[in-house]
């Protein structure tokens, strides 16, 4: 009988026992006693019923997932529906020593379509035999329970984050990810019914991350989204500090920047070769972070003048790079964040005036003046200093140097770093000079390139495979990109765009084997930190499209603190996990695929 009912009839006898007014004491508390023995038993019988109904309503929707998930992944058809419903039913509802199940489960499938959703309804009634409700003739008490789930037209797109800092080569870890990494693009593979189903974008990150410099056909060096201002900058040490050279060599004092030209010393830092006797830098901001070069630092043979000998500390007097003061790779001394950095570029060194130190006469000298010379002989000897301007990557009247003092935007290796506050912490487009990509000449730029989302799954595995460790963490300019891969309107790597016929879900997979380091800015850790919370908060406004985040914490020994924020990022039904070995990873990854299949399947 069903349990409302029973209820019912028992309220309606309590109430026509309340207005009962014959009969003795005895007689009154006797039959008073007999409903409230029927609730006591009734309560009892209601729980029992209840609990049953409660297995059997989990067992249904266990079953309806696993069905859709059977059914999206071609291990049944639509015509072993009826039959797999039946066994995943009858293997999950777990109170049948108490309660009987009433037939066969109903299913009705509704195969998907361009407007609608894969359907399945399963429908089941059971019952329990009563211990209480018997006596008043009420034998058992039945329940039913009804599971929809949703399935088929959702499609996925997950952007791959993958640390490829130095740290990874140690222990293991980069060969672990890579494996790991490759089997979750193969089993993602196979949600990929039709066209369309899933995308996969792959983003390795270090401190930079290496676009390309071409992309789809198309070369990155002419892309408008590119910011070619840091790349093409002077050293901000020098502009900064408005040039404060101070050098002495062979006992003669260059005291400025007006007095560095053809067979001056190197203003800036070098080293001791060979026991020859180097310039001495006096400067108020030694060291400076980077030495000399003998031309533009990422032209091919750049060699730093402290590595020639004998005596070859001095700016090059001849020759195409004649006069030009070129700055090697910087060290972060004073700028952090260009740590490893070349600058791209040299100064160009023009006579700007002459001033006669000594003469005409005889005896005269250019004593401890620097770029002096004497001419003449007997009473018409003059000695005569000169003075030179520079210019940064251009020459006025010398085309050859100009070209050669200025390598063109093809040498880029492809690395860009942060954009600028707060575009770095969006997925903006960058429509202007503010909001767009900085390029860098970073030393350790990446082999392996950030690639779009795509459903060539060899093609995927590809950018893996080339990974290779190198240069500090900066977890946050990865998941800028991550994101950005997942936008179908924005450059430079938009997204396909989705289908109106279908749902979509979103997913980033962050892995990082360390903290952060290296930023444009800044290599203190919480600073950088502070970047990517804004970015993590970004990430999961509402009214953002929804995107679900999964961190990895690399974290061999335990040697690191737990990253507080690779778990605060994680969200959306994400999460974050920390493991403790290189054999970890592939369960890590699993998780996550465990999970990703969960939140496919709409309920």
């Amino acid at each position: 009988m069903p349990i409302v009912s029973f209820t019912r009839q028992i309220a309606e006898a309590a109430r026509r026992f309340a207005g009962a007014k014959d009969g003795n004491v005895a007689i009154l508390f006797t039959v008073a006693l007999l409903p409230l023995l029927a609730f006591v038993g009734a309560a009892i019988d209601y729980s029992r019923a209840s609990k049953a109904r409660t297995s059997l309503q989990s067992a249904l929707d266990t079953a309806a997932l696993m069905l859709s998930r059977d059914l999206s992944q071609g291990i049944i058809k639509d015509t072993d529906i009826t039959s797999q419903a039946k066994k995943y039913v009858n293997g999950l509802f777990t109170d049948q020593r108490d309660a009987t199940l009433i037939g066969d489960v109903q299913v009705t499938y509704t195969p998907p379509s361009n407007s609608a959703l894969a359907a399945i309804q399963l429908d089941m009634s059971g019952k329990i035999q009563t211990d209480f409700m018997r006596l008043a003739g009420f034998p058992d008490m039945t329940f039913k329970a009804t599971s929809t789930t949703n399935w088929g037209n959702t499609r996925m797109r997950v952007a791959m984050i993958l640390d490829n800092t130095g740290s990874m080569a140690d222990n293991g870890k980069m060969a672990a990810m890579q494996s790991a990494a490759k089997d979750m693009i193969d089993k993602l593979s196979v949600y990929n019914k039709e066209d369309g189903d899933v995308y996969i974008s792959i983003i390795p990150f270090a401190k930079d991350v290496n676009v390309g410099t071409d992309s789809s056909g198309h070369s990155n060096v002419d892309a408008p989204w590119i910011n070619w201002t840091d790349w093409e900058a002077e050293p901000q040490i020098l502009t900064a500090n408005s040039y404060p050279i101070n050098v002495t060599y062979n006992s003669i004092t260059y005291s400025s920047w007006a007095d560095i030209g053809p067979g001056a010393p190197c203003p800036f830092d070098t080293t001791k070769v060979n026991g020859v006797t180097r310039p001495t830098n006096n400067s108020t901001v030694k060291p400076f972070g980077f030495a000399c070069m003998d031309r533009p630092a990422t032209v091919s043979g750049a060699t730093d003048l402290s590595s020639l000998n004998p005596n070859r500390y001095l700016i090059p007097s001849s020759g195409t790079y004649a006069g030009m003061i070129c700055p090697g790779i910087d060290s972060g001394t004073h700028y952090p964040g260009k740590t490893s950095v070349y600058y791209n570029g040299c100064y160009t060194s023009v006579v700007d005036h002459t001033t006669v130190v000594s003469g005409p006469s005889s005896g005269a000298s250019c004593g401890s003046n620097p770029n002096c010379a004497c001419n003449g002989s007997g009473s018409n000897k003059k000695c005569v200093r000169t003075y030179y301007k520079h210019y940064w990557r251009t020459h006025p009247t010398d085309a050859v140097q100009a070209t050669a003092a200025a390598p063109a935007h093809t040498t880029w290796t492809g690395c860009v770093n942060d954009r600028n506050q707060d575009f770095d912490a969006s997925n903006a487009s960058p429509d202007n000079a503010s909001s767009k990509f900085y390029a860098e000449q970073w030393s350790g730029c990446l082999p392996a390139k950030v690639y779009p989302m795509s459903n060539q799954w060899q093609t995927l595995k590809n950018q893996i495979t080339a990974m290779a460790p190198s240069g500090n963490t900066n977890q946050a300019v990865g998941l800028a990109w991550g994101w950005q891969s997942l936008s179908t309107t924005n450059q430079p790597i938009p997204a396909p765009a989705k289908d109106t016929h279908f749902l979509y879900r979103d997913y980033i997979v962050l892995l990082s084997d360390g903290l952060n380091t290296q930023n444009r800015w800044s290599t203190t850790q919480t600073d950088i930190d502070t970047r990517q919370e804004l970015l993590c908060k970004n990430l999961r406004d509402p009214k953002n499209p929804p995107v679900t985040v999964f961190t990895i914490q690399v974290n061999i020994g335990s040697k690191d603190a737990t990253s507080q924020v690779l778990t605060d990022c994680a969200g959306g039904g994400g999460n974050f996990q920390i493991i403790t070995s290189s054999g970890q990873t592939s369960d890590a990854f699993n998780n996550i695929l465990t999970q990703i299949a969960k939140l496919r399947v709409a309920k």
